[in-house]
Parts: structure tokens; C-alpha cells; sequence
């Protein structure tokens, strides 16, 4: 009897508990769900409204009237490796337009392309690559959208062709009234240096009318040099010649020879035909053999000591090699996916003249050594002078360092970094460049209005085409003030 009345006892518990939860879970399934939006680089993160997967223009025309009714701001992302909170917004709408990613159509005779901006790298190349095309400009990798690389306004391996926004012939942009306009270099001009390089404060890009260039055949050739010779070699064998089709750089982090030692490696074009087993869009290989590699070098001075022979080794190995332009615009990156929970990989990129690559790197020697910053890698671009942007980063002919750092997480540790950030960029403007705004908030203001003189002028216009400042994001919070 008595186990008979604590049996019953238990089940009414039980049973008051799950009314009491069942109560509570409804409350709180009736109430917003708070989600936080972040970026690969993971030191900065928002507390949003919702986020919402774009398949259609009628899903941002929905959130669009919906912050307006609430009161919310809206976001745009798309891969979310920009790090300074460029995609996202505390408490606000974001849209999430990877799912947005259709190839619309094709003009083989006219070598251009239209997309949504959702859409990859990477599919445009596999739809272009059967006909004889490549991609004339994006980022050294191809898993970005293009609609993020527009609002970065990015550029590329080849030192003929500067930023993005010399490729992109026209696009549709929704605006913050719900409008959706055509813009080109001839009709609603003015929005379009604004909208590429600007961040998605300005609209949302629905799709893109790019122009492509031949898929044409290399020779690959990778030489060692000291850094301080760099500037007269690139001059001389790249830049003076018509042959050269792509060339990157990298600079040394190994201790032993930490930014002196370099290798250039150039993409000289042939008329010899491709074998067949090259012929087709290449795949990534030995991903975690060479992520193993890779993470000795963030880990051990050792590990970069054998990273840079390695690198060395393997670019030199086959001298003339045969490549497409299709897939040396294909560098592994898989490799690179990284997770830590009290660490991150972050990138910056300076823009520096031409003239002033030896002093800056000097420089730059001397405060990453100062700050005691675990610097993974550089990579050396040439971007020729575009100022059609308004924020243009290219105002002259400059090299692009690109850099990869492996940072602790801890307040302290990013308040270092923060240091150390504004001392690079500094540096930087002395030397007559600039830096690249994807990055993280850490420059000051001013050093931000020294970068790029057009940032006042771009905020006043920013109020003029969104004047409720529907469209926000950390980044224009941070600096538009």
C-alpha cells in the first residue's frame, strides 16, 4: 500500500513537472528566438531578429516590410568571411542569400555571364569551363559569392586586371523602398561605384551581369628572391611582359628567414595543349594531410621552418607545368578550415605603392615581432590603380599583402591585436596606401578617413538612397557616427 501511494506520489509529480514544462516550453516557443550571427573569424558576434534564407525576390521584399513595420534594420551575407561585422547587425534581419545562387544565363559570343548573387565562384566556373572561359577577376579562392565579392569590390591574381568592379557589366538591385532598379556604368550610375565596395548598405544585389575572359593555357614558374629585389623583378618580368597571365608572391614567416625570403610564381601563357588528365576543373587533394601540415605552422616555429621549405619544394618541383586559367583560379583552401575555442585565424591586407614595398615590410617586420603576433603566412598581389569605387583602395598601382594570423580569442589577447592593427595600418598610410576595410574594426576613424578620403562623401550618400538607414551593419555603426 504504501509503495502502491509513493508510486502514485511520483507519478503526480512527474505529471506537474511536465504540465509546468509544457507551459513554459509554449511561452517561450511563442516568443522571438534570439540567434546570434558571427563570421568565420569569430571574434565578433550579434544577437539578431532572425535570420532568413533567401530563395526568391519575394522573401527580401517580406523582410524588407517587416523591418519596416518593427522598427528592425536588415543585414546581408553571404559566405561570411568578411571579419568586421560587415554582414551583420544587433537585432536586426539578416538575410542569408547563399540559397539565391542560380546561373541564369550565358552569352558564349559575348564572354558574359549572368548570376544571382548567391551564386559561387566556383559554379560559374563549372559552367563556363566546357566552353573555353574563365573568370577575369575574384578572390584567390572560388567558395565566395559573388555578391559578396562585390560588396568587397575583391581583386585578383591577374596584373592585368585590377578590382572586381572593372568586370561587372551591370546588376539589379532591390532598394530600401522596395524598388528594383537596373544599374550600370549608364542608367542609376551613381548607385553603381557605391554598391560595389559598399558593403550591402545600399541594397540588396539580386543578380550580375559579369564579363569573362579566354580559358587560356600556362606555363606555371615559381623562383625564390630576396624581398628586397621584389619590386625591380616583378617590374621587369611580369609587369613588362605581355606573356604573363596570373602571378602571386609569398613572403617568408619562418624565423629563419622571417619577411626576406620570398618565391613569385608566374603563369606564363603557351600554345602547347593541356593533356587529358588535365583538362578538366581539378578537385582538392590530401586535404588533411596538408590541414595537419598547416596547423604545425600556427603551433611550432619548427612548423613554419617546414611549411616554407615545403612550399618552396613543391611550387618549384615541376618547372613549366601545364595549367588552365580555370584551375590555377582553383588554390586549395579546405586545408584552411579551422576551429579552436580559444583561437582564430584572422586575415588583413594592406595596399602599399609599389615603390615603398621594402620599407613598409621593414616596418612591418618590426611591429609583428613587437606585438609578438603569430603571423601564418603572407601572399603578395599587384592590383594596377582603379578609382572607379568610391571607397577604392587602389589610388595608384600598389602590391596587396595579404596576411594570415593565428590569434587567441581572450579579451586581452584581441586587445593586442587591436594594438598592433592600428600600428600596421599606420604604417601603411605613411607609406602613401591603404588597408582593406573587409577586415576587423580595429583602425580608428581617422585612420580610416585617411585610407580612403571618399568615406565622408559615401556615408552622405548612403543617407540620401537609404535615409532610414534601413540597411545596417557593424561596420557603418562603427565609423558613420
Amino acid at each position: 500500500m504504501k509503495r502502491h501511494m509513493q508510486r502514485h506520489a511520483v507519478i503526480a509529480a512527474v505529471l506537474i513537472y511536465a504540465a509546468a514544462f509544457g507551459g513554459s516550453l509554449a511561452v517561450r516557443l511563442s516568443m522571438p528566438v534570439e540567434m546570434t550571427a558571427t563570421d568565420v573569424g569569430r571574434i565578433m558576434q550579434a544577437r539578431v531578429h532572425k535570420i532568413v534564407s533567401v530563395r526568391n525576390t519575394e522573401d527580401i521584399a517580406e523582410a524588407l516590410a517587416e523591418a519596416k513595420r518593427k522598427g528592425l534594420k536588415i543585414a546581408v551575407s553571404g559566405t561570411r568571411h568578411s571579419q568586421g561585422g560587415q554582414t551583420m547587425f544587433e537585432g536586426a534581419i539578416v538575410l542569408d542569400m547563399r540559397p539565391y545562387r542560380q546561373v541564369l544565363e550565358l552569352d558564349v559570343q559575348r564572354r558574359i555571364i549572368r548570376v544571382q548573387s548567391g551564386a559561387t565562384w566556383a559554379q560559374i566556373q563549372e559552367r563556363i569551363h566546357p566552353h573555353g572561359l574563365a573568370i577575369r577577376v575574384m578572390q584567390s579562392s572560388n567558395i565566395f559569392t559573388v555578391g559578396g565579392s562585390l560588396s568587397a569590390n575583391v581583386h585578383g591574381r591577374d596584373p592585368r586586371e585590377g578590382p572586381l568592379i572593372d568586370t561587372v557589366e551591370s546588376f539589379r538591385l532591390m532598394t530600401a523602398d522596395g524598388r528594383i532598379l537596373n544599374v550600370s556604368r549608364t542608367e542609376n550610375e551613381e548607385l553603381f561605384p557605391l554598391v560595389i565596395g559598399g558593403y550591402g548598405l545600399f541594397g540588396v544585389v539580386l543578380d550580375v551581369d559579369l564579363r569573362l575572359t579566354a580559358d587560356e593555357v600556362y606555363a606555371e614558374y615559381t623562383e625564390p628572391l630576396d624581398y628586397n629585389i621584389f619590386p625591380d623583378y616583378f617590374q621587369r618580368n611580369i609587369l613588362s611582359s605581355d606573356n604573363v597571365g596570373l602571378a602571386f608572391a609569398r613572403l617568408s614567416t619562418a624565423p629563419n628567414s622571417f619577411l626576406k625570403e620570398m618565391y613569385v610564381t608566374r603563369y606564363e601563357r603557351t600554345n602547347e595543349r593541356l593533356p587529358d588528365d588535365r583538362q578538366g576543373l581539378k578537385e582538392e587533394s590530401a586535404v588533411e594531410a596538408t590541414k595537419f601540415l598547416f596547423g604545425l605552422s600556427r603551433k611550432f616555429d619548427w612548423g613554419k621552418e617546414l611549411s616554407w621549405s615545403l612550399q618552396k619544394r613543391l611550387f618549384s618541383a615541376e618547372p613549366g607545368a601545364l595549367i588552365s586559367r580555370n584551375n590555377a583560379m582553383r588554390p586549395e583552401i579546405e586545408f584552411l578550415e579551422y576551429r579552436d575555442t580559444q583561437k582564430t585565424d584572422l586575415l588583413q591586407e594592406y595596399f602599399i605603392p609599389t615603390d615603398r614595398f621594402v620599407p613598409f615590410v621593414d616596418q612591418l617586420r618590426d611591429i609583428v615581432r613587437r606585438y609578438r603576433l603569430n603571423l601564418v603566412n603572407i601572399t603578395v598581389r599587384y592590383v594596377p590603380e582603379n578609382e572607379e569605387a568610391v571607397l577604392s583602395y587602389a589610388r595608384g598601382d600598389r602590391f596587396a599583402l595579404v596576411l594570415l594570423l593565428n590569434h587567441k580569442t581572450s579579451d586581452t589577447e584581441i586587445h593586442r591585436l587591436e594594438e598592433a592593427t592600428r600600428q600596421m595600418v599606420g604604417a601603411a598610410i605613411d607609406h602613401g596606401g591603404s588597408y582593406y576595410l573587409t577586415y576587423q574594426l580595429f583602425p580608428t576613424k581617422d585612420q580610416l578617413l585617411s585610407a580612403y578620403p571618399s568615406a565622408e562623401m559615401f556615408f552622405r550618400l548612403k543617407t540620401k538612397w537609404d535615409p532610414e538607414n534601413l540597411f545596417m551593419n557593424e561596420f557603418y555603426a562603427r565609423y558613420a557616427s
